[in-house]
């Protein structure tokens, strides 16, 4: 019997429910949904979470899609699924947690005792730290971004090949090879001798189909390349950043791009320009390094200072 949660499934079934992270301000029990693929062979445990960032909906869109297709019959091995992790941010649509004002990707491995954020970094972390290999799936905010996998460990952690490999399975093309902030599962689990990536699935208000897409082939192609289902899995060159530049507008005005997501930019190549109400230029913002074009901000309009876009600098294939 494999449990998450109130949810139970013996070998070879599927089965739901929630796991209890505290209470809301009118005393109801908050549960967070959960799943539980029990195989009905033996093999690894993968642990599956979505919606760390409340308002980042194409990882949810990404579970909701694959759990379906998915029968544990045919499974070798356990699948543990956090559906929605930032339940408070969920709700009302939010980035952070508002209950304590928290990015939830910065609360980990969390606080059993602690506030609302670190209590539900706490009760998930347990849940991952029972697998084999994790995979937190986010996406860009709202900003437009190119769909990518994060190794957040860094270069120099013990698990870095084995995160490396994982991301070069998953298999979006793109891999931001760069150590992350504290607080992240992503850097977190490594420490717990877990192989972990944080997909960025694209950015986008609501759900983005074609991200979702790819990210229900990248966790399939993680399931069959350790042999959690069956079928071959070729793994293919990424392209990967080990650097992120990013770029801040000189002026307040209009955004009008000169680059496209995925473009490669050389030192000196104008990455967007910045006019006034009435099309004048006021400003235009060149690339520090040679790179690629990743991420840019989804609205035109900016204030003196306001973030425009970013850039993958030190980049190669592997």
């Amino acid at each position: 019997m494999t449990t998450l949660g109130s949810a139970s499934a013996p070998p070879g079934e599927l089965d739901t429910g929630r796991l209890e992270v505290g209470e809301t301000r009118d005393g109801s029990t908050v549960g967070l949904p959960v799943a539980v693929l029990n195989g009905a062979e033996d093999g690894k445990t993968l642990y599956l979470q979505a919606v760390s960032d409340g308002d980042e909906l194409n990882g949810l869109g990404v579970i909701s899609r694959l759990v379906p297709q998915l029968d544990p019959a045919e499974l070798a091995g356990r699948i543990l699924v956090v559906g929605v992790v930032n339940y408070h941010a969920f709700q009302v649509a939010e980035h952070r947690n508002p209950i304590d004002d928290t990015k939830m990707n910065r609360a980990y491995p969390g606080d059993a005792n602690g506030t609302s954020s670190e209590r539900i970094a706490a009760a998930t972390f347990e849940a991952a730290k029972r697998a084999d290999l994790v995979v937190d799936l986010h996406q860009g905010s709202t900003s437009r971004m190119i769909d990518e996998v994060r190794v957040r460990c860094g270069p120099r952690h013990r698990l870095h090949r084995e995160c490396l490999e994982l991301a070069k399975v998953f298999g979006t093309g793109y891999v931001l090879d760069q150590k992350g902030p504290d607080g992240q599962l992503a850097r977190a689990a490594p420490d717990e001798g877990i192989p972990t990536i944080d997909p960025e699935l694209g950015g986008s208000v609501g759900w983005d189909e074609r991200s979702i897409r790819i990210g229900v082939e990248g966790i399939s192609r993680v399931l069959r390349y350790y042999g959690f289902v069956d079928g071959d899995v070729d793994r293919e060159l990424q392209t990967r950043a080990s650097g992120f530049d990013q770029y801040g507008s000189p002026a307040g005005g209009l955004v009008s791009f000169r680059q496209e997501l995925g473009d490669r930019v050389s030192r000196g190549d104008t990455l967007f320009e910045v006019t006034d109400t009435f099309g004048q230029s006021k400003g235009r913002v060149t690339a520090d390094s040679d790179g690629l074009f990743w991420r840019s901000r989804r609205l035109p309009q900016v204030a003196t200072g306001e973030y425009v876009c970013s850039v993958g600098t030190d980049v190669d294939e592997f």
